[in-house]
């Protein structure tokens, strides 16, 4: 087995001590981790943070609704090849000019350890994670076109992650070490804008915050407004010079922060009705 590499955290990525400790458990049993966790709670930015403190290079396969499992491990670039015999421009006897590696191929192929990133795995289709299972398991797949096996010489830190769209087979789940992010609660959170934005000013960040918890506390919203886009309206609230009073009382740029016309609308109503 490989040494034991230890994630604590990173420069940018403020993580609590059971989502280290699940990082950790994945890297020491070598299999993947499943992060679920709202939009906006920092699942997919865990895997750069990861990549930064362990020192590895980061791979990252980002998963569409069309998206097919074996273009993770390569493609056959089948219609350049008919195109170079038509044209007469090189060996087209040399099929390997036209195999190209996906994601899951380049970080089994690579020469040291890497961070893997398979994000939003819940988009695919529900046969795409079991599509996975026994390359994921095996760290190794075939190219048929080459009559070759690509064999990992590393394991990769691989890192999955989920806005829990569709539920993901139980056969899957048996493979992975699982963390849920909750979202952070309002020390986490002032922390993290430190982080981010330590040059912004403290009672600005504690009227915004004060304002930012009350709009998710909203019963009936269809999108509670996310850590990212805190930070974007802290953002353009530090720019526009805006008082904190008039936080406190009208949330200007509230389009920063709500992206549902029926949540505007919502918000718009409980105001109306003096709450």
């Amino acid at each position: 087995m490989l040494d034991f590499a230890r994630f604590d955290g990173a420069s940018r990525y403020i993580a609590d001590p059971d989502l280290t400790a699940a990082v950790n458990a994945a890297v020491a049993l070598e299999r993947p981790l499943l992060v679920k966790g709202e939009p906006g709670t920092g699942k997919t930015m865990l895997a750069y943070a990861v990549a930064e403190a362990l020192g590895m290079p980061l791979i990252t396969w980002h998963i569409k609704s069309t998206t097919k499992a074996v273009e993770g491990l390569y493609t056959y670039d089948v219609v350049q090849r008919l195109n170079d015999a038509r044209f007469g421009d090189g060996d087209v006897s040399d099929i390997r000019r036209y195999i190209r590696y996906g994601p899951m191929g380049q970080a089994f192929a690579s020469e040291q350890r890497v961070v893997l990133l398979i994000d939003e795995i819940d988009k695919a289709d529900l046969e795409f994670p079991n599509d996975l299972l026994r390359e994921l398991d095996e760290m190794r797949f075939t190219i048929p076109e080459l009559d070759e096996t690509v064999e990992a010489r590393f394991r990769p830190v691989t890192l999955i992650t989920s806005n829990a769209e569709k539920e993901l087979p139980d056969a899957f789940l048996r493979r992975c070490v699982f963390h849920y992010i909750a979202f952070p609660d309002r020390d986490r959170l002032s922390q993290i804008v430190s982080v981010h934005h330590p040059e912004l000013d403290e009672q600005l960040v504690k009227a915004a915050l004060d304002r930012f918890y009350a709009l998710r506390k909203l019963d009936g919203m269809r999108k509670k407004p996310s850590t990212s886009e805190l930070l974007d309206w802290l953002i353009v609230l530090a720019r526009a010079g805006v008082d904190v009073d008039r936080i406190r009382g009208s949330m200007p740029f509230l389009g920063v922060l709500l992206k549902q016309e029926d949540d505007l609308e919502l918000l718009a109503s409980r105001r109306r009705r003096g709450m």
